[in-house]
């Protein structure tokens, strides 16, 4: 969460576009080192050529990898009206059940209790998940599955009373 200064006494405490929770799921530092990896490799293939080409092509690479890391790490926000999870959105008032699971309990959830017609947004080296009944009768969609590394506050965020995770 932003470190922002709360409001003066009697002014709203939010409003919709303010975030009441958000996180970056952000790849782990082994994610990170293999992208490393990688990019020091291209050293190695392009040696034979030029030294020179390979740790150009090897930066360029590095920086191809940690945009593309970049751009590719969700982000989870709350706010008063809404939830965003990655590229999806719902209205708060479509939010019905909210679970956070650890552990044994999240890898059931993200295999064998997991609806194939479930929204995910799940992230390998993120074992927490949060599921988010979805009452819209519009949407097909039964839930939606979430990393996260603190699903204690995601819960909370939502409004739902803190559930023992499992």
């Amino acid at each position: 969460m932003s470190a922002t200064p709360s409001p003066a006494a009697g002014q709203p405490t939010g409003s919709a576009t303010e975030p009441i929770y958000q996180e970056r799921l952000w790849p782990n530092f082994w994610v990170w080192l293999i992208a490393a990896g990688v990019s020091g490799a291209v050293i190695f293939v392009l040696a034979p050529i030029s030294l020179t080409t390979g740790y150009i092509a090897a930066v360029v690479t590095a920086l191809i990898l940690g945009f593309l890391l970049f751009i590719s790490t969700p982000r989870i926000t709350v706010t008063d009206r809404s939830l965003q999870v990655g590229r999806a959105q719902i209205e708060r008032e479509f939010i019905g059940a909210v679970e956070g699971f650890r552990g044994d309990a999240a890898v059931e959830q993200r295999g064998p209790r997991l609806n194939a017609t479930a929204y995910q947004c799940i992230r390998g080296w993120i074992s927490p998940v949060v599921k988010i009944e979805i009452t819209d009768q519009a949407d097909r969609t039964p839930y939606w599955l979430t990393s996260t590394r603190r699903p204690e506050q995601l819960v909370a965020a939502l409004g739902q009373p803190s559930q023992s995770l499992q």
